[in-house]
């Protein structure tokens, strides 16, 4: 059964321009945190705020090697998103339309 809500966090995170190119340049490898700054015409503390929300959705993974925080993105998790997203573009037998009693009607 799918909890739909463990998803909302993901598509808020995607709701953001910044952040979907971050997870574009996160596609190649990890990067330090100095290098996403870089791309960007932000503030450090406002990178950390997109970051923050990329890792409490689990798209992202963080790790701190010294000053610096490098980031990846958590293949996994990925995957995961790729087949809700399939699954629920799909009629198949775990389509939430089975589950609901229609009485076979159509709209009229």
């Amino acid at each position: 059964m799918v909890i739909y809500r463990e998803y909302v966090p993901v598509f808020k995170a995607l709701a953001d321009e910044t952040r979907l190119k971050i997870i574009d340049m996160l596609s190649c490898g990890e990067l330090c945190a100095c290098k996403i700054l870089e791309s960007f015409h932000i503030t450090q503390p406002t990178l950390s705020y997109h970051m923050k929300i990329l890792t409490e959705s689990g798209i992202v993974i963080g790790r701190r090697e010294g000053a610096w925080m490098h980031y990846s993105l958590d293949q996994k998790r990925m995957e995961e998103i790729k087949t809700f997203l399939s699954d629920l573009s799909q009629d198949d037998e775990n389509c939430i339309c089975k589950s609901i009693n229609w009485d076979g009607e159509k709209c009229k």
